[in-house]
């Protein structure tokens, strides 16, 4: 079954056996963006085990059944290629670019590495040496030790959303291969694969390569991950994590929002731009950072998902200042839940986003997240025309709601991080 759309107009496939295949043709460069993707992120790690998917990202690459990790370094170093893996909550993707002329032997290599690793002892020690030392790193990060604590705290350490996506340490000295392979052939189903294709190609030859890729992969669906909405926050918390050898504290500030398949989410990104999306804008830049100079950086990102997902504000902020900053971060809330935003926030920050657009979808590979993400929450094929318009119909009112229901400052969790002492 095959459909199509206007606007970047992909091709949308979907094999018998449940994979899906999306592809769009441009003819800017003769090169192409590959995504093999996985929904098999972090939040399939077993409840014994965080950290199994992204030690297997570390280590898929280093064999399979028919070619050794050398063979497949060859390959890609012959033809210029950098294989990326990436893991986040949901997703396990296998991403690079090659040249038109390479897409062919590269998609085989690509489902070769998906569908057959073996991930040999000796490539796994070297991996997990080098998991465990970014982790010890990650520990030495106020940064990172905030960010993961408020997850935690707002979901819970044993929620697929609480927990650390790298790990522990201790866990993973603990991960075998057969562990490892066991994951791997519960979740890397095609029922849970999208090949997203982004650039010069014929969109019916890439479906052929694809078909006779992944098309004999057995049907199989993976068993469902219990996500629980994550618990009411019915008062306010606060962790300290003191690293008093530090220089600098991060504050990681918090409220659960909502869904991405909320229809609010629109009003609510508005909301989050107008807040302080980027360093140096918005009112949180311009209040803590600009005006009373108390941060280093601080701003503020929203990440509606699967289920309902944090906003989140960061800052970094000499141990003088913290809770001088944390009570600024209280009035900006406040003021937002009292008054909303002002016409000229909205339609600046609405100016923005759609104007945006368009340097998105530049890059293959920028074409490619956008169709990827579209396809992950069900957005539709012409995503990118129904944005903007989207956006447009979000009034005062809708944001001004969105305030009012999620960014209470006595229902925030505050996690500082560095050399502030726990009180």
């Amino acid at each position: 079954m095959t459909t199509a759309a206007a606007g970047l107009a992909p091709a949308r496939t979907v094999l018998p056996n449940g994979a899906v295949l999306l592809v769009k043709e441009t003819r800017k460069t003769p090169a192409v963006s590959l995504s093999v993707v996985m929904r098999a992120g972090s939040i399939c790690d077993p409840s014994d085990a965080p950290g199994a998917s992204y030690l297997l990202s570390r280590v898929i690459d280093r064999g399979t059944t028919t070619r050794s990790g050398a063979a497949i370094a060859d390959e890609l170093d012959d033809r210029g290629i950098s294989l990326n893996t990436f893991v986040t909550r949901h997703l396990f993707s296998l991403a690079c670019t090659c040249l038109t002329e390479d897409m062919e032997p590269i998609l085989e290599l690509l489902g070769d590495i998906a569908t057959a690793p073996t991930v040999p002892e000796d490539e796994l020690a070297i991996r997990k040496g080098e998991v465990i030392t970014l982790l010890r790193q990650d520990e030495d990060s106020p940064a990172v030790r905030a960010v993961e604590e408020l997850m935690a705290v707002l979901y819970g350490h044993d929620h697929p959303y609480g927990r650390r996506q790298k790990g522990t340490v201790a866990g993973i000295e603990r991960l075998t291969r057969t562990e490892l392979l066991e994951l791997h052939a519960t979740r890397f189903v095609p029922g849970a694969l999208t090949v997203v294709v982004v650039g010069d190609v014929d969109s019916s030859r890439v479906a052929a390569i694809v078909d006779r890729v992944f098309g004999s992969w057995p049907v199989a669906s993976p068993p469902p991950v219990a996500l629980l909405p994550p618990p009411p926050a019915t008062a306010r918390r606060r962790e300290v994590i003191s690293m008093m050898n530090k220089s600098q504290a991060d504050i990681a500030y918090g409220c659960i929002t909502i869904a991405r398949a909320d229809p609010q989410y629109y009003a609510y990104s508005l909301m989050n731009n107008a807040l302080g999306q980027y360093a140096i804008g918005g009112r949180l830049g311009d209040s803590i950072r600009e005006r009373q100079g108390m941060a280093y950086y601080v701003s503020s990102s929203f990440d509606a998902n699967v289920i309902a997902g944090p906003l989140t504000i960061r800052a970094g902020i000499s141990a003088a200042n913290v809770d001088r900053a944390i009570a600024s971060i209280d009035e900006e809330l406040a003021a937002l839940r009292r008054d909303g935003i002002t016409a000229k926030e909205l339609n600046e920050s609405r100016q923005y986003m759609i104007g945006s657009l368009p340097r998105a979808l530049e890059t293959n590979a920028g074409i490619a997240q956008f169709l990827l993400s579209a396809e992950l929450f069900r957005l539709g094929l012409d995503y990118d025309l129904q944005l903007p318009d989207l956006l447009r119909k979000v009034t005062l009112d809708d944001v001004h709601a969105a305030a009012v229901r999620s960014l209470d400052p006595e229902l925030a969790t505050v996690v500082v991080a560095g050399p502030y002492p726990e009180r």
